[in-house]
């Protein structure tokens, strides 16, 4: 039973991974953002491998991010406007 529950988290999570690096890829992100955006996919991604549940917990916060326009960038933070 507990694999049945493995392989829906990892299809959730999946698909919250797909969503989530087309929200990078939007024109509404800033240039500025969109590097340090696709590290934090890319690390999310790695940790997947070896931790389901602690990648959708990162997954969701880098998410919450994205929905309240709270970008990091090397200079700093970044919003949604572009302004710092």
């Amino acid at each position: 039973m507990e694999r049945d529950g493995q392989l829906e988290l990892y299809d959730r999570l999946a698909a919250r991974l797909k969503e989530a690096h087309s929200r990078v890829r939007s024109p509404h992100i800033p240039q500025s953002a969109r590097v340090p955006l696709t590290r934090r996919l890319l690390v999310i991604t790695a940790a997947s491998k070896h931790d389901l549940a602690g990648a959708e917990r990162r997954l969701e916060r880098l998410m919450a991010d994205i929905d309240e326009g709270r970008f990091s960038a090397a200079a700093g933070d970044v919003r949604m406007d572009g302004t710092p």
